[in-house]
């Protein structure tokens, strides 16, 4: 790990609380207890934690209640979620992923293998968040390539109104030596020319980079929805 992570461990039980307190301090982790639901939420808007790490079945609020109501909050709803429980139906493991539950361990449990979940389960939204992060930049360069080709259109029809006048000027201006008058023209179209190639290749360049950003976002995509399958698979017994 880059950096501590800090998890939060929800059970009534207090001898859950502790071992995972120890054993998890223990390896670096930064670690907070909670003995029931409502204690938990209140927990979770002070130490924002990386991890939770939810006991299902507690009294007054069952860790399906907890995971609801996280879920349901912007604030909250990305913190990831292994949920314990001494249940070991399957329906009632596909109800937890439904809720957002990203892995579900039943209970006893070993810590070798709760260990390499947790960790498997921060990678992964590390993963996500970069992901994010990603798109993120993607969506602000096609916007940006986008603002650019605008630019480069008004540049043009700026370019073509001065050419217009220029070509106006050219044809009132009899009382101008004509030598000077042809010499100075001359030499202002071929700036202007110049003007067009490079805009051209400007226009040119732009097109090819935002074809390879849409390609990109594209392929972002499709790999978020291999991450998707990756941690489906990762939650099969």
């Amino acid at each position: 790990m880059n950096s501590r992570k800090k998890i939060l461990i929800v059970d009534d039980e207090q001898l859950n609380l502790d071992f995972f307190d120890v054993m998890l301090s223990k390896l670096g982790f930064i670690v907070e207890k909670a003995e029931n639901g409502h204690e938990a939420l209140e927990k979770v808007k002070h130490f924002h934690p990386d991890l939770i790490m939810l006991d299902n079945i507690m009294p007054k609020m069952s860790g399906w209640e907890v995971t609801k109501t996280l879920k349901g909050d912007p604030k909250f709803r990305d913190i990831p979620i292994i949920m314990f429980s001494a249940l070991g139906d399957v329906q009632d493991k596909i109800e937890g992923f439904e809720l957002g539950v990203d892995d579900y361990i039943t209970k006893p449990f070993n810590f070798s293998e709760v260990l390499a979940r947790m960790r498997a389960v921060l990678r992964n939204r590390e993963l996500l968040g970069q992901i994010v992060v990603r798109e993120s930049r993607l969506n602000l360069a096609e916007t940006f390539g986008a603002n650019m080709k605008t630019t480069v259109g008004d540049f043009v029809k700026s370019i073509d109104e001065l050419d217009a006048a220029i070509g106006k000027f050219s044809q009132n201006a009899g009382t101008v030596d004509k030598n000077n008058l042809d010499g100075f023209l001359s030499a202002l179209k071929e700036k202007i020319n110049l003007v067009r190639k490079n805009i051209a290749e400007l226009d040119g360049h732009m097109d090819r980079t935002i074809t390879e950003w849409r390609d990109l976002k594209k392929n972002e995509i499709e790999f978020q929805a291999l991450e998707r399958h990756i941690r489906k698979s990762m939650h099969q017994d």
